[in-house]
């Protein structure tokens, strides 16, 4: 009898796990690091278009040394958002920071450091998460110049600020800003 009973319990119980699982995974805006984009359009109407999950600081101490117990460890591959990996894509071809980058599709990863940061762009698109699939698919790994913000930022935020034919991809999170020059060949 107790063998029947947990057998009915659990074939009511699972539908409505997966029916909750499915509506979660579904509207992403519900998700603690929601989704975020930003977009850089050039005279010519071609567009770079980056997608990300926005993580929240929550008084955590973001970067910093591993030992310190930082969420994102100085030196240390970064996925460079939260959830799936973040998406880079092109429509024009494009110099960042002087490195040659096709119009394509692909995913963008960095190394942040105390004074110094790398871009790391990958050609392997659909990662999820800190799944970082190594050296061998890089296309370009291009310096980025660091800075602090004026004030702290709770958010992590990716934009592009544009001055004529270049834009400027920019980084921040909790006193710290990472940029780098984008302009269309």
């Amino acid at each position: 009898m107790k063998k029947v009973a947990l057998f009915t319990a659990l074939f009511f119980a699972i539908p409505t796990l997966v029916s909750a699982q499915m509506s979660m995974s579904q509207d992403k805006s519900k998700r603690p690091s929601p989704p975020a984009s930003a977009e850089c359009k050039f005279s010519d109407g071609r567009t770079i278009k980056v997608d990300y999950s926005s993580p929240r600081a929550k008084g955590r101490k973001i970067f910093g040394a591993a030992s310190d117990k930082a969420l994102v460890p100085f030196g240390e591959i970064w996925r460079t958002g939260a959830n799936e990996a973040t998406t880079f894509v092109t429509g024009a071809n494009v110099a960042v920071g002087g490195k040659n980058v096709p119009a394509g599709s692909y995913t963008i990863f960095t190394i942040p450091k105390a004074d110094a940061w790398t871009l790391v762009i990958s050609k392997k698109t659909g990662e999820w998460g800190t799944d970082y699939p190594g050296e061998g698919e890089d296309l370009a790994r291009v310096p980025m110049n660091v800075s602090k913000t004026a004030a702290p930022v709770e958010n992590f935020t990716i934009a592009f600020d544009q001055a004529g034919s270049k834009c400027t991809l920019r980084m921040e999170w909790e006193n710290t800003r990472a940029s780098v020059d984008v302009a269309e060949k």
